[in-house]
């Protein structure tokens, strides 16, 4: 094993991750505690990147503080994530290939059209080794929100390109889309695109100003349970962006990922407003089972999740501002696209704009 995962490993075990360090992703249920592991990232001086050197290439410091050494102008770049797919098209370039997005079996729809076109290389939870190598890319772009806690497969990955980690399971999204910037040598287009997010967010939050005393929801329903988005995943962080207030049972920071409620607690997940998602049938490690994740869909979920008992008392329910929304983009994970659609959603629910 690697100094790298050897310190991965250890910001696991002083987390008390449950998950062992050899094992390989099983699903949506693989957590990480991303604060123990973000303050690790940190400590190593994570998302820096050095000038071209002569023969072409540069050196990048990865999420996990180890150096890379990449092309200084990579042509045939390969995304592994979600945050990495998005991320890369966000600074106009198209990746030689990428993954299938979390619960699905094409990238997500809120993604350009041309994203559809992207060969697929297997799923966020089970790249194809072979189709990757075939696909003889120059780069590799990984994240703990795909690849999580699966060394060999890290170590596999590096011997057919360059592979940096841009993030963690449950970390910062602008940290991750930085490091993006920085591995394709885009950090000045990546700072811009980041600056217009921010800009573009302000404004909205200017004018939702008749919403500051109401609180708001994020929920996922899956198979008959429902799950919270809290405020360390993007949708949550965009709500923090618009000045908009979460109930105070859901006024914190998860694990990284949605946080299940039981149907008897089903009041947790109420709030002024709820914006309703989900990913159909389907989990990331079984995208076939199923079902869709647009807001049609979620509109028939919600149907659905209206027969469960207690659903109907909801305070969001009864006053007509449950919303339904893209799961893809609201209970899943992403970068600048993800969040500019976020954005969009909220000024057409709460301004009819």
């Amino acid at each position: 094993m690697t100094a790298r995962w050897r310190l991965w490993c250890a910001a696991v075990l002083g987390a008390a991750v449950l998950t062992g360090c050899g094992s390989s992703p099983t699903g949506e249920s693989s957590v990480l505690n991303t604060s123990a592991l973000n303050a690790t990232a940190q400590a190593t001086g994570s998302g820096t990147a050095e000038a071209p050197a002569a023969d072409g290439t540069r050196t990048v410091t990865d999420a996990l503080g180890e150096q890379i050494t990449v092309p200084a102008d990579p042509q045939r770049v390969v995304t592994l994530s979600e945050p990495t797919l998005d991320g890369v098209l966000a600074l106009g370039i198209t990746p030689a290939g990428t993954t299938a997005g979390r619960g699905r079996s094409t990238v997500a729809d809120y993604l350009p059209a041309s994203a559809q076109q992207i060969p697929l290389l297997g799923t966020v939870a089970q790249p194809n080794v072979e189709a990757i190598a075939a696909a003889t890319p120059d780069l590799i772009l990984v994240d703990g929100t795909s690849i999580n806690n699966n060394p060999p497969l890290i170590e596999t990955l590096q011997e057919i390109a360059p592979t940096v980690q841009t993030g963690l399971a449950g970390g910062d999204w602008e940290a991750n889309f930085s490091l993006v910037a920085q591995a394709l040598g885009k950090e000045s287009d990546g700072d811009r695109v980041l600056a217009d997010y921010h800009s573009r967010a302000d404004e909205l939050a200017g004018g939702l100003s008749s919403h500051a005393e109401q609180t708001f929801s994020i929920v996922r329903w899956q198979g008959n349970s429902a799950s919270l988005i809290l405020k360390e995943l993007p949708a949550g962080r965009a709500l923090t962006d618009l000045g908009l207030q979460r109930p105070g049972n859901q006024d914190r920071n998860g694990r990284g990922h949605s946080e299940p409620v039981a149907l008897e607690n089903l009041a947790e997940i109420d709030a002024d407003w709820i914006f309703f998602g989900t990913l159909g049938g389907s989990s990331v490690g079984n995208p076939q089972a199923g079902g869709g994740a647009d807001s049609a869909a979620a509109q028939a979920v919600l149907e659905e999740a209206a027969r469960t008992p207690g659903f109907t008392t909801l305070q969001a329910y009864r006053a007509g501002q449950v919303v339904p929304v893209d799961g893809s983009v609201w209970t899943s994970t992403g970068g600048p696209l993800l969040m500019s659609r976020i954005l969009d959603d909220v000024s057409a629910a709460l301004l009819g704009t």
